[in-house]
């Protein structure tokens, strides 16, 4: 089961320092998870630059030229944000009986280990 989901807050744990041009220490959310590659995207880091021809819309429009995207990055390269201390931290999971319309329910809760603070 992946720790990190859609829409959490992570913190990019590896690479290059912001001072040299890299993306470590910088926080964002998450866009999208590739399970197959073990990868996900973050909004605001690993931008690259693609080039996309030029060709005309339907409307006679031009689009194409040098468009910037966030590219994927490792899962192992990113950590999941404390809600409660606002730094990166382990994920763990319990199980807990939820009663709902007088029908009980196990399910898995994830939660920061530092501060056991549900994410």
């Amino acid at each position: 089961m992946a720790n990190i989901k859609k829409g959490d807050l992570v913190e990019v744990i590896s690479g290059a320092k912001q001072s040299r041009g890299g993306y470590r220490g910088k926080q964002g959310r998450v866009i999208e998870v590739l399970t197959e590659k073990n990868r996900v995207i973050v909004e605001g880091v690993n931008y690259v630059t693609k080039h996309v021809r030029v060709s005309q819309s339907n409307r006679g429009t031009k689009e194409g030229g040098i468009e910037t995207h966030e590219a994927p990055i490792h899962v192992s390269n990113v950590a999941l944000i404390d809600p409660k201390s606002k730094k990166p931290t382990r994920v763990g999971y319990r199980v807990e009986e939820v009663e709902k319309d007088g029908v009980t329910k196990t399910v898995r809760v994830r939660y920061a280990k530092k501060s056991g603070k549900d994410l």
